[in-house]
């Protein structure tokens, strides 16, 4: 199967520092190419990738200074369709920016959404589009958009030897994430003073995020508290594996979380605020705990530090593998090929939502024959 993987541009494929999206298609990638199909990624220059490589931007655009990313995201867009005879399957994963045109081309295409759905201004957008194939990444992402086009809900998954397992337990509580006000840092502080624990943060902060940065920064300086900053993929496996657990205190409707994962991975138990997917993913008293507030977080990130931590990685090696991710998006691939396949030999005239350049074809031939008709109709009537 000849297949696109069509990457945000904010970061490499994979990203040197934090990127969830672009790993997770980096993994995807991989896990295609090793079950023996043909990967296209349209990706930055700097992207690292076994798959053919389209250079869509120079580098990262996050760390690249760009004032305007949806430009350099239309033109990618506009390459990917200029490329589309090559390709049987086209996967977005850019939110909505491939609708426009996906519809008017006959190649099959789907998009995995990444971020939250509960934005006002989509609900309208996405009712325009209903017909564009879309994948989730958690049943409770879906929430805001029961209507869409959902095909598949398929989890991330990871490479089983991305992250190692560690067999015994660290002494301090770890923070992986950004520093925002929806992953809830203090919550995972003031977890830690409570139970006079260290806890180290690897955090980046965006510019959207300085202000509350700033309101947090005395809290930063609790003796509890060790601040280390954005690390990359390298430093994750020591940082999430050399920790005693997890802390993913959110609020807000979270997509899927693959922090959570990661630390599994690693046998190290989460405790997470059971908010957006997290009940999904995770799985009481094997994977760590759920919790629903302050009390609860404290007394189970106790009991998660003495959870097993072999059952915890046994746990992530039966839900959480690349291979099993790859699997379950060819099996959506291959629906819609079929689909795409059946709805060019339908007359395009007749089709409910044909690719509009079809239809286009089929209004041409018939204004042909039209116009013909009118000339012999005019003459007629002149000779009358």
């Amino acid at each position: 199967m000849r297949i696109a993987q069509v990457s945000p541009l904010y970061e490499s494929v994979p990203p040197r520092f934090y990127g969830g999206t672009e790993r997770v298609v980096s993994f995807l990638t991989d896990a295609l190419l090793d079950l023996g199909h043909e990967v296209t990624l349209f990706a930055t220059a700097d992207s690292q990738t076994r798959a053919k490589l389209v250079p869509c931007a120079p580098r990262g655009l996050r760390l690249d200074g760009c004032q305007d990313p949806v430009a350099p995201h239309l033109n990618m867009i506009e390459e990917v369709y200029r490329r589309a005879g090559e390709l049987d399957v086209i996967h977005f994963h850019v939110d909505y920016l491939g609708f426009p045109l996906a519809r008017r081309h006959g190649v099959a295409n789907v998009t995995t959404m990444h971020g939250r759905l509960d934005i006002p201004d989509w609900a309208p957008l996405f009712r325009t589009y209903g017909d564009a194939p879309l994948v989730s990444i958690s049943d409770a992402q879906r929430a805001p958009l029961p209507f869409a086009n959902w095909r598949a809900t398929i989890y991330h998954g990871l490479p089983p030897a991305q992250l190692g397992f560690h067999p015994a337990p660290g002494r301090y509580l770890a923070f992986l994430g950004r520093l925002s006000r929806e992953k809830r840092v203090d919550r995972a502080i003031e977890i830690a003073r409570r139970l006079n624990m260290p806890l180290k943060i690897a955090a980046k902060v965006d510019d959207r995020d300085h202000r509350y940065h700033e309101e947090i920064v005395e809290l930063l300086g609790d003796p509890h508290v060790e601040f280390v900053g954005e690390i990359d993929e390298g430093g994750k496996d020591e940082f999430l594996g050399n920790a005693a657990a997890l802390l993913f205190p959110i609020d807000w409707p979270e997509p899927f979380g693959l922090v959570m994962i990661e630390a599994m991975a690693c046998g190290t138990p989460v405790v997470a605020y059971a908010c957006g997917s997290v009940p999904e993913v995770m799985r009481d008293g094997v994977s760590g705990y759920v919790v629903r507030d302050l009390e609860e977080a404290v007394a189970r990130t106790a009991e998660a530090v003495r959870l097993p931590r072999a059952r915890c990685r046994a746990y992530f090696e039966e839900r959480f593998l690349a291979r099993r991710m790859a699997r379950d998006y060819l099996a959506v691939y291959e629906a819609l090929i079929a689909e795409a396949a059946e709805a060019r030999r339908r007359p395009a005239s007749g089709r409910a939502g044909a690719p509009l350049a079809a239809i286009d074809d089929a209004d041409h031939a018939e204004r042909g024959e039209l116009g013909e008709a009118a000339e012999v109709g005019g003459a007629g009537a002149d000779v009358a």
